[in-house]
C-alpha cells in the first residue's frame, strides 16, 4: 500500500475506487435462485429491512448463500451505489483481525512500517459484512460494540477519532447463545447485532428448489466450458432431490461443476458414488480403508452402468478414466463381473 494513502484524500479515493468495483461487479454477482416457501419468507424479510440502515445478522448453516443475502440487502438499500465491503473473520489470524477491521498507524506493531486503512473506514457510506462474526476474539468484541454503538474507532496504534458512516450486516453458522452461555461472546454486541435477524433454510429443507439451482448451476458451467448440456436424466434429478446436501449449495454447486465436467455429451453425467456423506462412504466400505472406498466406489458404478466398461455411457466415463486404465484397475483390484454380465462388460 502506498503511503500517499494515509491522507484523508487518499481513503476517499480508495472509497470512490471501491464503489466503482462493487457497482461494476453488482450485475456479475449471483442470483439467488428457488421459489420455495421457506427462502420466499427469507426474501420477504431481506425486502422488508433493505431500505432501512438496521443491522442486520444473517444465521443460517454452512453453505447456505448468508453472502448472497447480505448483497441482497445491499443492492435493494439507498446505499446500493457505494462500496459493499467483505470480510471473513475466520480466515483472518486472530491477531491481524482488528488491524483488519480498524487499520493501524505507521510504527502501531513491528511489522507497521506504513500506515493501513481498515475495512470499516473503506465501507464508509456503503455496507460492511463481517462474515462468521462468531470468530472475532472476545477481546476485539468491545471495539467492534463501540463502532456499532457511537459509529467511531481509532486504528490500532492511534488516538485519532474517526467517525464512520457504515450498515453492518454480520452472519454466522454458530450458536450465538450458547456461546453467550459459556463466556466467548458478548451478550451486549448479540443484542447490538441480533436487531433484524434472517434465517437462511438449508437447502434439505427446500427440495423443491432443487431442479432450478440444477439447472441454473448447469447451464452456468456449461457456458463456461463450452458444452451443450440440454438433457438431465430423471433418475439424476430424483437422486438429487432425496440427498439430505450436509454442505448445502454450495456441495449442490461443486457437484455439478464435476458432473458438468464429466459429461461428454448432451446429459448431465452425475459422478455416481458422490451422493452420499464422506462418513457414510467410509463406514459403507467396510475397512474404511483407501483401497476400500476405491474398490466399492468402483463397483457402485459397474453395477449403475451394467458392468460396461466402454462407451460414453459406461463406467470409464463415469468414473473420468481412459478404458485400459479402469481395466488396469479392475485386475489389480481383483474385480470380476458376475456371468449375466460378461458380455456388457466387454462393451
Amino acid at each position: 500500500m502506498h503511503a500517499s494513502q494515509s491522507s484523508p484524500e487518499a481513503a476517499d479515493l480508495i472509497a470512490g475506487s471501491v464503489s466503482r468495483l462493487a457497482t461494476a461487479q453488482a450485475s456479475m454477482a449471483p442470483r439467488i435462485v428457488g421459489d420455495s416457501c421457506s427462502l420466499r419468507f427469507a426474501l420477504d424479510q431481506v425486502e422488508i429491512v433493505a431500505p432501512t440502515d438496521a443491522t442486520v445478522l444473517v444465521l443460517g448453516e454452512t453453505g447456505t448463500g448468508k453472502e448472497l443475502i447480505a448483497r441482497a440487502i445491499h443492492d435493494r438499500s439507498s446505499r446500493r451505489d457505494r462500496q459493499f465491503v467483505k470480510i471473513n473473520c475466520a480466515a483472518i489470524p486472530s491477531g491481524l483481525l482488528e488491524s483488519e477491521l480498524f487499520g493501524h498507524e505507521r510504527g502501531a506493531f513491528t511489522s507497521a512500517v506504513m500506515q493501513r486503512i481498515g475495512r470499516f473506514q473503506v465501507a464508509d457510506g456503503g455496507t460492511l459484512f463481517l462474515d462468521e462474526v462468531g470468530e472475532i476474539p472476545l477481546e476485539l468484541q468491545p471495539k467492534l460494540l463501540r463502532v456499532l454503538q457511537e459509529q467511531e474507532f481509532e486504528r490500532l496504534g492511534g488516538s485519532r477519532t474517526i467517525k464512520v458512516d457504515v450498515r453492518l450486516i454480520a452472519a454466522t453458522n454458530r450458536d450465538l447463545a450458547e456461546m453467550i452461555e459459556t463466556q466467548r461472546f458478548r451478550e451486549d454486541l448479540y443484542y447490538r447485532l441480533n436487531v433484524f435477524p434472517i434465517t437462511v433454510p438449508p437447502l434439505r429443507d427446500r427440495p423443491e428448489d432443487i431442479e432450478a439451482l440444477v439447472e441454473h448451476f448447469v447451464g452456468r458451467f456449461a457456458r463456461g466450458m463450452n458444452r451443450h448440456i440440454e438433457i438431465i436424466p430423471p433418475e439424476t434429478m430424483d437422486a438429487l432431490r432425496r440427498y439430505p446436501w450436509p454442505g448445502n449449495v454450495r456441495e449442490l454447486e461443486n457437484l455439478i461443476q464435476r458432473a458438468v465436467i464429466m459429461s461428454q455429451d448432451r446429459t448431465l453425467m452425475l459422478p455416481a458414488g458422490q451422493l452420499m456423506p464422506a462418513r457414510s462412504r467410509a463406514a459403507a466400505s467396510g475397512s474404511g480403508t483407501l483401497e476400500g472406498i476405491k474398490r466399492d466406489h468402483i463397483m457402485r458404478v459397474l453395477e449403475e452402468t451394467h458392468w460396461m466398461v466402454g462407451g460414453p455411457r459406461g463406467a470409464a466415463a463415469r468414473l473420468g478414466l481412459k478404458r485400459t486404465t479402469l481395466q488396469s484397475l479392475l485386475k489389480r483390484l481383483r474385480i470380476a463381473p458376475p456371468a449375466d454380465s460378461l458380455a456388457s462388460a466387454s462393451a
